[in-house]
């Protein structure tokens, strides 16, 4: 059989199992075992197999992931996030909507030293939401806020997201982070504009009118923001003047929040066995869906799918950027079903070549990447910062938080139009990094 025809089948395959429901790294590396066995040998398959689980379970580079997870851990003991919210509801609190906008501030803010969007919706989900509904917010509004502002943690550094585009496609991870700061930022204040529009066309989703905060009290009050700031700071600043990797900047900041969380008498050893226990539990999982979608890669590489896809691609007279449309739109929808990781680990090893045939940078490329599987945190129905939502806060139904956040899907599309149109948004810093280095 033509080994073109083999690895189609073999991707079916592989969809198929997922939707019988085996875990997806399992599911990519039977079939990607499979298929290199069909294609060429079991004596092929097996130290395939074999030496890449033990590749990545002792890849160095690969440390950077409990690391970042461990740092957002460590921020949510020592409460930062409460503070971070106090903070910015004194600054903001005055705008429509004020609660909302401090919401995604705070959220932005805590993605600086967590990787997790799941962990940063269920945090303000604790936090935001007795608040909102205390000053009268719509349910709709105030979940549908928390929601989008836990989807920062995809994107700004330090981000899961990029860590896994980098490994999976051995680029720059260091490179990658930067180029997700500016993008963040941006996408966080249109978060915000996207809540005073609805609010100044309904001002009855927030008619709460908190007291006002004197000068003084709002200069006080950024206490509350200077630890996250020193990490952020430290960490990110660490890798753009080139004084440690991406790993050095993680083991770093995970040290200085695991002592500030002392300092601040915020550590016991049951959220300490919590954080490391969460810790392992998100790390084995990502790094083994690397390894199966590594053993997958190997079988697509040996059925020549993505080489001649490429080929087929380039020949259409067809602009890149109406092909890269295609691709995103491909992400959107497989965003409704398949989780952001998952869905990186499923396509990147047919979709990458193609990008790079297409003449697109592979540091754009991962943001715009990152920017559409960010959309598939909120959109039902797989949603998965919806359902944290929903078992955060219990008494508001899902459909609730689902229309919630449908207005905050727009400024995700709006920022991945822009970064296409002028890419410098999301490459400038990683080039001046190169600059320095």
């Amino acid at each position: 059989m033509d080994p073109v025809y083999v690895g189609i089948i073999g991707t079916i395959i592989a969809f198929l199992l997922l939707f019988l429901g085996m875990p997806i790294a399992l599911a990519l590396m039977l079939v990607g075992f499979a298929g290199i066995w069909h294609l060429s040998s079991l004596g092929a398959a097996l130290p395939v197999a074999s030496r890449t689980i033990y590749d990545v379970a002792s890849n160095y580079s690969y440390i950077v992931i409990p690391l970042f997870l461990l740092m957002g851990a460590f921020a949510t003991s020592s409460k930062l996030i409460e503070n971070l919210y106090s903070t910015f509801d004194k600054w903001l609190r005055r705008f429509p909507g004020g609660l909302g906008a401090a919401t995604i501030a705070a959220c932005a803010g805590f993605s600086a030293v967590s990787g997790s969007s799941v962990a940063t919706a269920a945090a303000m989900g604790a936090i935001a939401y007795p608040e909102m509904k205390k000053h009268h917010y719509s349910p709709r509004l105030a979940t549908g806020t928390i929601a989008a502002g836990g989807t920062l943690g995809f994107l700004i550094p330090p981000s899961i997201g990029f860590v896994v585009y980098g490994m999976l496609v051995e680029q720059s991870i260091g490179r990658l982070l930067m180029a997700g700061v500016v993008p963040g930022l941006v996408l966080a204040a249109t978060f915000v504009l996207i809540i005073i529009i609805q609010v100044k066309i309904n001002p009855a989703l927030a008619p709460g009118k908190p007291e006002p905060v004197s000068f003084t009290e709002k200069i006080r009050a950024l206490k509350g923001v200077w630890e996250i700031l020193l990490v952020f700071l430290i960490v990110m600043g660490g890798i753009y003047r080139g004084w440690f990797s991406p790993t050095e900047a993680g083991a770093t900041g995970a040290t200085l929040l695991f002592f500030i969380a002392l300092a601040k008498r915020k550590l016991n050893f049951k959220s300490l066995f919590q954080a490391m226990q969460e810790t392992i539990r998100v790390s084995v999982m990502v790094l083994f869906m690397i390894a199966g979608a590594t053993v997958f890669s190997y079988f697509l590489a040996i059925s020549t799918i993505p080489a001649q896809l490429a080929g087929w691609v380039i020949q259409l007279d067809v602009s890149p950027f109406a092909i890269l449309a295609i691709i995103l739109m491909i992400y959107f929808f497989l965003g409704c079903f398949i989780d952001a990781v998952s869905m990186m680990v499923l396509t990147l090893p047919v979709i990458y070549p193609l990008i790079l045939a297409l003449g697109f940078d592979p540091i754009f490329f991962g943001v715009v990447c990152v920017l559409m599987m960010q959309v598939g945190l909120i959109t039902p129905p797989m949603g998965l910062n919806l359902y944290t939502i929903a078992g955060t806060i219990r008494e508001v139904p899902l459909e609730e938080i689902f229309m919630g956040a449908l207005p905050f899907v727009i400024p995700i599309f709006v920022i991945v139009i822009l970064i296409t149109i002028f890419p410098q948004i999301a490459l400038f810093l990683p080039e001046a990094m190169l600059g320095r280095q």
